[in-house]
């Protein structure tokens, strides 16, 4: 529920809510860079900025044509920018559970340094009422104010507790500020002061915005807009036509007013907020930020590193930003070191496969729309390709991607991966302890018993005979026979294990939760459970020689993905910076230094150089929380042992956005998913001196 806005003194419409990307990954998919953008702002018609996820701080000198990646030397996140002139400017942000930042420039973006603020608050808003005097909003309940152009911040009492995500002065001494369960306070004098207003409403407020004195405008949760001419004393409903979430709202007049929201919502009203009109943006993604440089031109930002631009007013809107699909990819495997494959879909229904033929240079979709959600590809040869889904789906290519044509299954379960030995014979996986075999190309299949009811998320064959399946509670079993048989294999594992990889015919790994990692260096004949227990969930495993390997994964306590790389087997892994939070299901490596990851928003990065430019030791610490029931459909039990005096949990999605902040007082508590989609969903709890995280889903 983060929102960022920020205002140019030169009255530039800017309303707002990475390509910090390390030179080892470089991004195919989407381009310029695929990191949530949550500000935005122009100091003129040509020169804007956009701030986001991991550092990124992009730059634009053509109206948006093309954009640039700025230093800046940090992995905050930025919720606001802001410019008081052509060349001075400044980004907020921090680390969303433990320290705000606050970078300034006075050369236009080329320098960024960090500015001597202490606090534990992350900082949402930003904006400046002359060239020396500023505010920040913050979480719980803080404002900051700087009145010698951040040289020095000092607090501001408020009055209230909750977090503040968007601020407005109309005039150098009244201002407005706005946050969760319809919190709005006003002051009067410069900040010295504030008063709690009545919003007459318990929703989350996202955005203020002032015309003049009096006359205002608040928006957020559920498409909520309200309007007020006498200064905030009382607020009337407007029309706004939306059930979305409005994250963003500006007027370039005192007519005519613009908001974004939730899938791709833009409204704009020309009569003073009486009537709205819903506009065409051609995006679903969630947009968090918008600028308006003149009455005509506007941009607006959002999920995946999204970039829309009007040249009509609203009327039409283009993308800046290009993506092949921002739709989930789940696995990526290459023939060559030119030809790769990815699959995957869209909120476990529509499926997709994309090529590329130059070594990533650009990607293509080969096949849409008619698919169902796709898990796993695999191409016994350059030709021959298989790919698994939902619903026991397989389907299968003869022409190198250019037609897939459905096979029929032997199973109505969803199968969440396939190997093949050669092109007639091959296996695939999935829930309830499904293995599929077909000896002639796919035409037919036949179940085989697994010995388990557990979903099995990993299958691999080192030769024609001898193969493996792993999956949940640790389970891993192993045939001989060519799947005839397969008897359980004893590991040490208890926690849900997802990919296997074999660096040679002796030597392989399955990752799995909590960093768990097993290997075998006698061909599967036994398996050693590694010492390497962590709050990090191993989705995806590529060893490209018996000692090295890369896997990626989750970081359940600070959020985002994991890439780590290991050089002595497995021994001891060090973190890749990678330049993204976004999640990622697959890695998969063409040679010693050339790989390629595939995940959430259809990024797709790649590497030329084994992932490394420097290395980060891992630290982690476990702690308990437990959810219960898990999955759950409505309401789910956080139980906690933390007994710090402050805690507050978050749920996060898929991409670390935070979705809910709770403030908590007792050792259990209650959260109502009701209101969430379908998928799997990230808890946080921080307290004092500990922090707890772990994993639900919503059915």
């Amino acid at each position: 529920m983060k929102i960022i806005r920020m205002f140019s003194i030169f009255f530039l419409a800017c309303f707002a809510l990475n390509l910090a990307i390390a030179q080892s990954w470089q991004w195919q998919n989407p381009l310029p860079q695929g990191n949530y953008l949550y500000a935005v702002c122009f100091t003129d018609a040509n020169t804007g900025y956009a701030a986001g996820d991991y550092g990124t701080i992009l730059k634009t000198y053509d109206g948006g044509i093309s954009w640039i990646k700025l230093a800046i030397g940090t992995t905050d996140r930025f919720n606001s920018v802001f410019f008081t002139d052509a060349n001075t400017g400044y980004v907020v942000g921090g680390d969303p559970f433990s320290t705000g930042a606050i970078f300034k420039t006075i050369n236009g973006g080329t320098t960024w340094n960090a500015l001597p603020i202490t606090t534990a608050y992350f900082l949402y808003s930003i904006l400046f009422t002359d060239s020396n005097t500023g505010y920040i909003t913050a979480g719980v309940g803080k404002i900051l104010k700087t009145v010698n152009a951040g040289a020095t911040w000092a607090f501001l009492p408020t009055g209230v507790s909750g977090p503040l995500y968007s601020l407005h002065f109309p005039n150098a001494n009244t201002g407005y500020a706005v946050g969760d369960y319809g919190t709005l306070i006003k002051t009067v004098n410069g900040g010295t002061s504030w008063t709690i207003l009545n919003s007459g409403t318990a929703k989350c407020l996202k955005s203020v915005f002032f015309t003049d004195a009096n006359t205002g405008y608040i928006a957020g949760e559920s498409g909520i807009i309200k309007k007020t001419t006498n200064g905030g004393a009382t607020w009337a409903v407007l029309p706004g036509g939306t059930t979305n979430d409005l994250t963003a709202v500006y007027f370039i007049d005192h007519n005519t007013g613009y908001a974004v929201g939730y899938a791709g919502t833009i409204i704009k009203t020309t009569d003073g907020g009486i009537s709205w009109t819903s506009l065409t943006s051609g995006t679903n993604e969630n947009l968090w930020a918008g600028c308006f440089p003149d009455v005509n031109t506007g941009y607006a930002i959002g999920n995946w590193g999204i970039i829309l631009k009007t040249t009509s007013g609203g009327m039409a809107w283009y993308e800046l930003s290009s993506a092949v699909t921002r739709l989930t990819l789940e696995s990526v495997v290459f023939t060559d070191v030119n030809t790769g494959y990815s699959a995957g879909g869209k909120d476990y229904q529509v499926g997709t496969i994309l090529k590329t033929s130059n070594g990533g240079v650009t990607w293509n979709v080969i096949s849409s729309g008619t698919l169902p959600y796709l898990y796993s590809l695999c191409f016994p040869d350059t030709y021959t390709g298989f790919a698994v889904g939902l619903s026991g789906a397989v389907y299968k290519t003869i022409d190198a991607g250019a037609t897939w044509n459905p096979m029929i299954s032997s199973t109505t379960e969803y199968l969440k991966s396939v190997f093949f030995t050669d092109v007639n014979i091959g296996y695939a996986t999935g829930n309830s302890g499904t293995i599929i075999k077909t000896i002639n190309g796919g035409t037919t299949w036949i179940n085989l018993t697994s010995g388990t009811s557990h979903l099995l998320s990993s299958v691999y064959f080192k030769d024609a005979d001898t193969g493996f399946a792993a999956g949940d509670h640790g389970t891993i079993v192993k045939t001989t026979d060519g799947g005839s048989l397969w008897t359980p294999v004893s590991s040490g594992a208890s926690l849900n294990l997802s990919s296997i990889g074999f660096a040679d015919n002796m030597t392989g790994y399955i990752v799995g939760d909590l960093e768990t990692t097993i290997k075998t260096i006698d061909g599967g004949a036994s398996w050693t459970l590694l010492p390497n227990q962590s709050n990090f969930s191993l989705w995806s495993v590529c060893f490209t020689d018996p000692n090295t390997g890369i896997v990626v994964g989750c970081d359940v306590v600070n959020g985002g993905n994991i890439s780590l790389r290991t050089t002595n087997g497995g021994t001891t892994w060090d973190t890749l910076p990678i330049g993204t939070k976004t999640f990622f299901n697959s890695v998969y490596f063409t040679d010693q230094n050339t790989g390629y990851l595939v995940g959430y928003g259809g990024a797709i990065l790649k590497t030329t150089t084994g992932g490394v430019v420097s290395v980060e030791k891992k630290t982690s610490t476990v702690s308990p929380v437990k959810f219960y029931p898990n999955p759950s459909n409505n309401l789910i039990n956080i139980e906690i042992t933390d007994r710090s005096k402050h805690r507050y949990l978050s749920i996060m999605d898929c991409s670390g956005q935070v979705l809910v902040t709770r403030q908590i007082t007792g050792l259990t508590t209650q959260f109502d998913i009701s209101h969430l989609q379908k998928g799997i969903y990230f808890v946080r709890l921080t307290g004092d001196k500990t922090t707890m995280a772990g994993k639900i889903i919503k059915q």
